[in-house]
């Protein structure tokens, strides 16, 4: 397992899921994990039961202003910030036909708008000292899922936001890497509500091919240690190789 002790970390989306696992994971490794999300009950259990190696923090990542408090409190008590994973994330099972304009702008002010504030926010904390960002995007960034229109264009802004980012740490001196982990069908709450009853053969493959949160922290541990200091601004798949059809 990766060491990171003293590191000092914070996962967004991190009540459940594939967030709960990351936060799971780098605490094991020896991070001081904050969690952050917005169910306060489930992420504050959570914490507790990894014990002093985290905290909880309510976090809506489309908020500016959580964002610059949830930031300073994790700098203030953690001693600054080392490690930041964009996770949080929502779905809807909607066609082109059937997404509202409110259904789109939903779930862009949480993938992306929640990603690039918490880059932006993240960087800044970072900046001096350096770290690593990993910014959870998804197979449907790479292709486009026909179902999931307005998902798949938010997970497209996260996986070219991070190379932008990756660009702009390289050209100006900031010792930071920013990497996206793009996951394919993994079985978390938020994907087991979204599986279609006699769905397609893509479909199905996908129900049938499920990996685990635990098949993502694992990569992201990775990222955010110091056997990937060379890897800065790139997108690594764990979808069981879905995206080769």
């Amino acid at each position: 397992m990766e060491n990171l002790d003293g590191k000092s970390a914070l996962v967004t989306g991190a009540a459940s899921g594939i967030g709960a696992a990351i936060a799971r994971r780098l605490a094991a490794a020896g991070a001081r994990v904050t969690m952050a999300d917005i169910a306060d009950q489930t992420g504050r259990e959570l914490a507790a039961e990894l014990g002093a190696q985290a905290r909880y923090q309510h976090l809506d990542v489309g908020s500016e202003e959580d964002w610059a408090q949830c930031v300073a409190d994790t700098c203030a008590a953690q001693n600054g910030l080392d490690i930041l994973v964009n996770n949080a994330g929502i779905a809807l099972l909607a066609d082109i036909f059937s997404t509202s304009l409110s259904d789109w702008e939903n779930i862009m002010r949480v993938n992306a708008t929640g990603c690039f504030l918490g880059c932006r926010f993240g960087l800044e904390a970072m900046r001096e000292q350096g770290g690593a960002i990993v910014n959870i995007s998804s197979i449907a960034a790479m292709a486009g899922l026909a179902p999931y229109p307005a998902y798949s264009a938010s997970k497209g802004a996260v996986r070219s936001l991070t190379k932008s980012i990756a660009a702009a740490c390289r050209d100006g001196g900031i010792p930071v890497r920013c990497n996206s982990v793009h996951p394919g069908a993994i079985d978390t709450p938020m994907t087991r509500g979204i599986r279609i009853e006699g769905g397609d053969d893509i479909e199905n493959a996908i129900v049938a091919g499920m990996g685990k949160p635990e098949d993502v922290a694992a990569m992201v541990a990775f990222l955010v240690s110091e056997d990937a200091r060379f890897i800065n601004g790139a997108e690594m798949l764990v979808d069981g190789t879905l995206c080769m059809g």
